[in-house]
């Protein structure tokens, strides 16, 4: 990665994991104070509030950020592309608004919880007002990262504060909701030094096919994602849409690292192709499924063996219901990641937007299927079977197009000798895991050190991965600087 990328990738790192990472300190504590029924009631609310998000932001952050960085040299377009974007933004905003309202006040289920809903209202208006796409599009993740950060302490503060006993759910989600309000308020005030608005600089024209066609892709992908946890709300109860919500939470977290280094690649691979620079294209994408199966298996190996731990860790006594829907979606890590990589840096910067509606569009037909048919059943255990099984199909789909524009493989060759190498290791774990008469949790410690040790020099001396060898090499040079003579 060149230096400018490993830079942007860092800030824009810090700035998604903390998007998890800040809520994540809090959880262990607000998860034994509110009890895993009133957590199942701020993240159904919450659910619910992220479908009309979708529906109001549409394509805009993926069209904002590709469209800005392929016109960043240039001001008039940029100033043109954000105009239009932001006005075809405001429209979708504001229909969702008046439907959204509307349906608290008409829905039962909506109106029991009115005052979270209400809340919601807001999380929608300071979504549409982050502007976030902006700052991708120009590059600019240093700033972003810094005010986030800053934001993000104060929220951790308050939870603590202001949240000491199971009736204070509504403050929490408040206080959620508010870290979103004052990051956007900030990002417009400092947007005028960087654009300016324009009706005269609208094209309508131009933008509303992609922001329409990605937007339906990012709706269709929730029928399997999102729509999962209103869904189990609607037909199990607020308990199990914590079981489920508390079982991806650290799925969630950890693979925001990865949709951080995707987020940085998209303007990068966006200008690579309006440069004709197809052969660093192809460099990139390889670089990119490096970097990603560095940390993939260790991670999935180590939280599939230690989930029982890790979940009273995250969330204390009681949410044992999280541990199997945990240990099913963790792998996802693997199939996701290769996802992200097909579509964020190859299909969307080819502009291949009717293939992304496709692979979509195929991956909610699966789930809406079997969300009927298994999670009745099933429950939060159910909710994760259907999110599994929809990402395969839709990560089968994605391949088939990638193959076909670009002759990029699957990289299944890469993917065979990593789980080979990790055989090993996974012995070990399970015997330790089983035999080892010593606490779980040391085990589980001694293993978080161990494993990636294991994987570090596998992909130093067996699978021979660039990335990781060029990282040691600078580790030694670094080392040898510092404290050779």
């Amino acid at each position: 990665m060149s230096n400018s990328i490993r830079v942007n990738f860092l800030y824009s790192a810090i700035l998604t994991v903390s998007n998890y990472f800040f809520p994540f300190i809090t959880y262990p504590y607000v998860s034994r104070v509110l009890g895993v029924e009133k957590i199942g009631i701020c993240n159904f609310v919450d659910g619910i509030i992220h479908y009309f998000i979708l529906f109001s932001m549409l394509g805009i952050v993926s069209v904002g950020i590709r469209e800005i960085a392929k016109n960043r040299n240039d001001t008039q377009k940029i100033n043109r592309a954000f105009s239009t974007l932001f006005l075809l933004n405001t429209i979708s905003t504001t229909i969702v608004l008046a439907i959204l309202i509307s349906c608290i006040f008409f829905i039962p289920k909506f109106y029991i919880y009115k005052e979270l809903m209400l809340i919601g209202v807001l999380k929608l208006i300071s979504t549409y007002l982050l502007i976030e796409w902006l700052y991708k599009g120009l590059e600019n993740f240093k700033l972003i990262t810094q005010r986030t950060i800053i934001i993000k302490i104060v929220y951790v503060i308050s939870i603590f504060v202001f949240v000491q006993n199971e009736s204070d759910f509504i403050v929490y989600y408040l206080l959620t909701v508010l870290m979103i309000t004052f990051n956007a308020i900030y990002n417009l005030l400092y947007a005028r030094k960087l654009i300016s608005f324009s009706f005269v600089e609208v094209n309508m024209k131009y933008y509303i096919k992609p922001f329409f066609t990605i937007g339906i892709y990012m709706l269709l992908t929730s029928m399997y994602v999102s729509f999962n946890v209103a869904y189990l709300g609607f037909v199990a109860n607020e308990i199990e849409v914590g079981y489920y919500t508390t079982a991806t939470k650290i799925y969630t977290i950890i693979i925001s690292l990865f949709t951080a280094f995707t987020g940085v690649m998209l303007p990068r691979m966006s200008a690579l192709l309006e440069e004709g620079r197809m052969q660093d294209f192809r460099k990139m994408i390889l670089k990119s499924y490096n970097a990603f199966f560095c940390f993939a298996f260790p991670v999935i190996l180590l939280s599939v063996t230690f989930a029982p731990q890790i979940i009273e860790i995250i969330a204390g006594k009681g949410y044992e219901g999280a541990i199997t829907p945990m240990r099913i979606v963790m792998p996802l890590m693997l199939v996701i990641g290769i996802e992200q990589i097909l579509v964020v840096q190859i299909l969307m910067p080819l502009q291949k937007d009717k293939a992304i509606f496709v692979c979509s569009f195929v991956g909610a037909i699966i789930g809406v299927i079997m969300n009927m048919c298994l999670v009745n059943i099933y429950k939060s255990v159910g909710s994760s079977l259907v999110w599994v099984s929809s990402e395969l199909v839709v990560l089968c789909v994605c391949q088939y197009y990638v193959y076909k524009y670009v002759r990029i493989g699957f990289p299944l060759n890469v993917i065979l000798k990593n789980i080979l190498c990790a055989i090993p290791i996974i012995l070990i774990i399970y015997f330790l895991y089983n035999f080892w008469d010593v606490s779980q949790y040391c085990k589980l410690l001694i293993m978080i050190v161990v494993v990636p040790i294991y994987f570090i020099l596998v992909q130093v001396y067996i699978v021979k991965n660039d990335l990781v060898v060029s990282l040691v090499n600078k580790s030694r040079f670094l080392h040898d600087l510092l404290f050779t003579k």
